[in-house]
């Protein structure tokens, strides 16, 4: 989503008459586009601002702005953080960024952090990085209050773009050369069309008929939302990915309550089987908290028990940390160690790291599409790129180019990476 907003960022200071930079040491403007979903990202961005308060002592005419969730969500001591920071955007008010630009020019530190639940930012062609994947915003705002989770704060209410504008964007992407469409939102399958009766299955197809050559993501679900509906549209459409990341954050149905997650562990279970009976060969993805406030050792047993009974091929997985102003801030007791977490993270990780590695061997001898993203980082003769489960391959380049499809035979595997060489020389 942040990079979804960088991008609107950028096209309203180029229709202002502001030109990209190449480089962070040539620009006039620099702006940080932040997320304060976790502690350590807002500790990286106090050092950030450390090492662009020398470029600004050697720059007097530097303009810095941070834009995004944490002047959302720390706005009263944001410019006591650093003398480097010139204003400050929230996510609903970017629109403002030209404005803001010329009160700092003028010495005012200015801020711009009013919610808007009326703004999705229609009308703006956002200038897109790259040629191979886009992304493209159809709801923002949360209204999950999950316990342990600040973008309620930070991103305020639901609110869903109209299927026109879904279906505008999807046509430029597909003109402009782009191969693959991430539909995106903070929870983007509570997707509800305002102006038309539609879902976001309904959505995900009419998009999917939209841009049939290109590949259809999706990211993130809500475990209540995933509907049999949604399920069987991706199983019907030939380029919607068979890959669902489906955060269930604990195994354990005692902690989900705490965390107000609104599901069980038993009812997540029901839709993992649902989702795999009408697509055997999908791939799932899913995020997960070690520690929460009153997690015990029974309830991380049942975490790992989870991980071993549904085998996903891949997890983001953290222990948890106290989010200031959230439900669990307010009326839950931060009372695991730390070194207990870390330990249940680590358990998680290794446990997860295991399943990754068996599933990414069982392809060894197989062969599978592979969309080209870019160059290998290890060497310019080989390509990196995803299968439409979302599994990383890096392959022998043997000609190909980023945006090419190439089938590629599997020949070894970690727990993260499959590597392979092409089974055809791509045609003239």
């Amino acid at each position: 989503m942040n990079q979804a907003d960088s991008a609107i960022m950028a096209a309203l200071l180029v229709e202002d008459g502001y030109v990209p930079a190449e480089s962070e040491g040539e620009a006039g403007i620099i702006l940080l586009n932040t997320c304060a979903v976790r502690e350590n990202a807002v500790e990286r961005i106090e050092h950030y601002l450390q090492h662009l308060l020398g470029m600004k002592r050697k720059q007097k005419d530097l303009i810095l702005g941070v834009a995004g969730c944490i002047p959302q969500y720390q706005r009263e001591e944001m410019f006591s953080m650093s003398p480097a920071i010139d204003f400050l955007a929230g996510p609903d008010t970017y629109r403002s960024l030209p404005l803001l630009i010329s009160q700092a020019r003028s010495g005012k530190r200015a801020a711009s952090l009013e919610f808007n639940p009326a703004e999705t930012y229609a009308g703006i062609d956002p200038r897109r990085q790259g040629l191979i994947t886009a992304f493209v915003p159809v709801m923002r705002g949360c209204n999950n209050m999950c316990a342990y989770c600040v973008v309620p704060f930070t991103r305020g209410r639901e609110r869903s773009h109209t299927m026109s504008s879904v279906l505008d964007e999807v046509r430029k992407v597909a003109a402009s050369g782009y191969r693959e469409i991430t539909l995106l939102g903070q929870n983007v399958n509570s997707y509800s069309a305002p102006d038309r009766d539609m879902d976001f299955a309904g959505l995900l197809e009419a998009v999917s008929r939209q841009a049939p050559e290109l590949r259809i993501r999706f990211t993130t679900s809500h475990p209540k939302d995933i509907s049999e509906s949604l399920v069987r549209t991706i199983a019907r459409r030939p380029n919607i990915c068979n890959h669902i990341h489906l955060p269930v954050q604990s195994g354990s149905s005692r902690v989900l309550g705490l965390m107000n997650r609104g599901h069980t562990i038993e009812q997540y279970r029901e839709k993992i089987a649902l989702i795999r009976s009408v697509i055997p060969d999908v791939s799932l993805s899913t995020d997960l908290i070690a520690g929460f406030c009153g997690e015990d050792e029974a309830d991380h047993q049942l975490t790992l028990k989870l991980l071993s009974d549904i085998r996903f091929d891949a997890a983001y997985m953290f222990f948890y940390s106290t989010r200031p102003g959230t439900l669990a801030a307010r009326t839950l007791e931060d009372d695991v160690p730390e070194a207990v977490k870390k330990r249940r993270l680590q358990e998680i990780i290794d446990l997860q790291n295991d399943i990754s590695g068996q599933l990414l061997q069982q392809s060894i001898g197989s062969v599978v599409e592979v969309l080209a993203e870019s160059e290998s980082r290890r060497s310019a003769a080989q390509l990196m790129g995803r299968t439409d489960t979302n599994r990383a391959v890096v392959f022998d380049r043997k000609g190909y180019q980023p945006g090419d499809l190439v089938s590629v035979l599997i020949t070894s595997a970690t727990s993260a990476t499959m590597t392979g060489t092409p089974t055809d020389s791509p045609r003239c």
